[in-house]
């Protein structure tokens, strides 16, 4: 089912209530969405295996991680959890994600409180990581922002948003955590995590197999270049 963005960005964020956001994995995609959704007045807090405490401070955002060799801007991840955050929105890669999850301090969180969130490229492997480690008292929502720091630089509208809500009891929080997209005027496509991944596996086979071929290529201008070898040497 595909949804409309019919809001502004100003209206939206005027009418929905704000949301205290934790983000697990602050690396550059972390970094992108944190921008966002700061500037949409919802409150932030991070915590990631390597130490972004000095971008955090600069963006005003609470930065929680092990002590050891970490910067005294750090707290400890513990804490994260003790703030009971609204929504937990993981971005660590595809790797990472068991482990950071499996060794969360759950019991540390008021779960029937807590939205989890993640924006892995692949559907099915989180939602049925949630579904094995989450308490059933926590919602979940599995999305993909089909865009990153690079093709939604100059904004968000227009670029797909996939989302399955798997786990849904407080409808009113996982609607205002969606509207952080919207409102932005992302196309909203709710489709199932194992239909994504159905589609996925041929389009980011291809994307990501033309790309590394041309990266190897080098490919440089001529004085004849046509539109489409243009097109091909800026993938």
């Amino acid at each position: 089912m595909e949804g409309k963005a019919n809001i502004t960005s100003e209206d939206s964020c005027s009418r929905k209530h704000k949301l205290k956001i934790g983000i697990v994995g602050f690396g550059i995609f972390g970094q992108f969405l944190a921008k966002t959704i700061i500037k949409q007045g919802h409150s932030l807090i991070a915590t990631s295996r390597s130490d972004y405490s000095h971008i955090c401070q600069s963006m005003g955002v609470a930065f929680f991680r092990k002590k050891d060799g970490a910067s005294e801007l750090c707290r400890d991840p513990h804490d994260f959890c003790k703030e009971h955050p609204d929504v937990i929105l993981v971005c660590t890669t595809i790797l990472a994600m068991e482990s950071t999850l499996r060794s969360f301090p759950l019991h540390l969180l008021h779960s029937s409180n807590t939205l989890f969130v993640d924006v892995l490229s692949v559907k099915e492997l989180p939602r049925n990581l949630f579904l094995q480690v989450l308490p059933e008292q926590c919602d979940i929502l599995c999305t993909h922002p089909m865009f990153g720091p690079e093709s939604g630089k100059a904004g968000w509208g227009g670029l797909p948003f996939v989302y399955d809500k798997i786990r849904i009891t407080r409808a009113q929080k996982c609607n205002d955590f969606l509207s952080v997209f919207e409102s932005e005027g992302c196309k909203m496509v709710e489709m199932t995590c194992a239909e994504h991944d159905r589609y996925a596996a041929g389009t980011q086979f291809l994307t990501h197999t033309v790309g590394r071929i041309l990266s190897h290529m080098r490919l440089e201008p001529t004085p004849i270049d046509t539109k489409s070898y243009e097109t091909l040497r800026h993938l």
